[in-house]
């Protein structure tokens, strides 16, 4: 016996061929019984199918607030003071600070920083390496702790005044350019941006394309200093 044609009693069955009024009312009560058989699995598949899309979205896109892969605060304005001259660059106290819950180097260069390069094409190099120029003309970027060259965590290096990756020598200026050894690019960037006076790094926004840099593109000077093997 099928929903389709619920059962009904012998004497319903009489009346049903035996046709008038209440025939007509046996088969309404049929019908309807039909409608809501077929209601009831259709709402019951639609619950199931909703719960098993819901599960598969949370599985591909979590919840990521105040983690890695998020936008995530990592402090004022006023705690990155930054720095001009290159050798004026010191881990956690002048223009390069590091922040672990971001895996991120913030870089604050300073307004009168000497670039190489003239506007316009200085402005749009900077848009391109995702390197932000605040309103009081400094420039701020975040940098991915990651070297490009294997993915070790590469640190600053104040007796050189720039990057030296630890593992195979990749090197890179305080603003993330490249400099010299295997590294096939530039450090890769998160987006940066200001929330009032917080400055936020979105962590799950990455450039990943600075290439290696030129003369028409290399936006400060290389370091003077020669970074050693250690250190």
């Amino acid at each position: 016996m099928s929903i389709d044609t619920p059962p009904i009693t012998p004497q319903q069955y009489e009346v049903l061929h035996g046709g008038g009024a209440e025939a007509a009312e046996i088969a309404q009560q049929r019908r309807s019984r039909r409608r809501f058989l077929r209601r009831s699995m259709l709402a019951v598949w639609g619950l199931s199918a909703t719960a098993a899309v819901a599960g598969a979205l949370d599985m591909l896109y979590p919840n990521l607030a105040g983690q890695f892969g998020a936008a995530l605060a990592v402090g004022k304005k006023a705690d990155f003071p930054p720095a001009t001259q290159l050798n004026e660059y010191a881990i956690g106290s002048k223009g390069v600070f590091y922040r672990q819950a971001a895996k991120t180097y913030i870089i604050h260069m300073g307004a009168t920083t000497q670039f190489l390069l003239q506007e316009p094409l200085l402005a749009s190099e900077i848009q391109y390496q995702s390197i932000v120029k605040d309103q009081d003309g400094t420039y701020w970027v975040a940098l991915y702790q990651k070297c490009v060259h294997l993915g070790c965590t590469v640190p600053f290096r104040n007796d050189c005044n720039s990057f030296k990756c630890p593992c195979h020598g990749s090197h890179y200026n305080v603003d993330g350019e490249y400099l010299d050894g295997p590294a096939p690019r530039s450090l890769d960037r998160f987006a940066l941006s200001f929330n009032g006076q917080d400055v936020v790094v979105d962590t799950g926004t990455l450039n990943s394309a600075v290439p290696h840099p030129d003369t028409t593109t290399r936006l400060i000077n290389q370091p003077t200093v020669q970074c050693s093997a250690g250190g």
